[in-house]
């Protein structure tokens, strides 16, 4: 219970950054938001049942164009939001079906090939999407605080609901089945887990919140285009952040969200021309020493305590 609860908090300090901070706090705070979004959403798949999911920008572009597509037809953002997240779930659960009989490196060239896929149809289908030239979204009639505010409640909002389905998810009989198939897939068919169903399951969760977070990113930028919403570092920002936490645990994508992004500031901030080599070069470091992420190693660390407390008892 203690996990969820600290979670919950942290999120809860989260919200006060209005009340202190200005335009640029709140942009840093809906960023943030949008990493735990689609950290905690890629954990589901390739942390709790270990299947090295690419499809992450597939989904995020999906719904950014979906949601986009809808307010320019006159629908209001917050039922474009919900309907983006229900249209990357619904294609994730047609791809799952076709792909998730893949395994290891298969499976994830697969799933990376979906992104490529939508982006060139994206591209192609200029009468509805803009192709190349991409697509301006209605803007909206308020100040520029009140957009900052709106966005960031709506992201943080957005952050919570995934927090839950993740919780949802590891507690339960899903989760259960998850671990058991990360653990050894054919051992846990044989015991009579339904394990096409239950990574169909995963798939479609690791899209859901992820669609309608790219619906909100496109009325947060009022612009999209093809390359930006399917771009590859949407697919690899997740998967480093929840190793940098720690992959198939509840805190470990959101404390490595937040990790991800102060570095990723610190290092715009001052290595403007060579940030994504410096980037890059701390990120692999902080992996290599931190192979279970910042919570698998408190977790090593409690249980190391706690085995020297019970041996030097008298």
């Amino acid at each position: 219970m203690k996990h969820p609860l600290i979670a919950l908090g942290f999120f809860a300090l989260i919200a006060f950054l209005p009340v202190f901070g200005d335009n640029y706090i709140l942009r840093l705070g809906t960023m943030f938001a949008m990493y735990a979004v689609l950290s905690q959403s890629w954990n589901i798949i390739g942390g709790y049942a270990g299947y090295p999911s690419f499809a992450t920008a597939a989904f995020f572009g999906l719904g950014a164009y979906t949601g986009a597509i809808l307010q320019g037809l006159g629908l209001a953002m917050p039922l474009a939001w919900a309907a983006a997240g229900l249209m990357a779930a619904a294609f994730a659960a047609a791809m799952g079906a076709a792909i998730l009989h893949l395994k290891g490196h298969y499976f994830a060239i697969a799933s990376l090939v979906l992104a490529e896929v939508l982006l060139e149809i994206t591209t192609s289908w200029t009468s509805l999407t803009g192709g190349g030239m991409g697509l301006n979204l209605p803007i909206i009639r308020m100040s520029v605080s009140a957009q900052a505010r709106l966005f960031f409640w709506s992201m943080l909002v957005l952050a919570v609901l995934t927090f839950l389905m993740s919780w949802y998810v590891s507690a339960g009989r899903i989760g259960f089945a998850l671990r058991c198939i990360r653990q050894n897939e054919d051992a846990s068919s044989m015991v009579g887990i339904n394990t096409t169903l239950y990574k169909i399951i995963a798939f479609v969760l690791s899209a859901l919140f992820v669609g309608s977070a790219g619906a909100l990113y496109a009325s947060w930028v009022f612009y999209i285009e093809p390359p930006d919403v399917y771009s590859v570092m949407t697919t690899i920002r997740p998967i480093v952040m929840t190793m940098l936490g720690g992959p198939g645990t509840l805190l470990g994508p959101i404390i490595g969200s937040g990790i991800f992004l102060v570095i990723e500031e610190v290092v715009w901030r001052n290595f403007l021309s060579i940030h994504a080599a410096v980037l890059g070069i701390l990120i692999v470091g902080l992996i290599f020493y931190l192979p279970n992420g910042v919570v698998g190693a408190a977790m090593r660390k409690l249980r190391k305590r706690s085995a020297n407390k019970v041996e030097t008892k008298p």
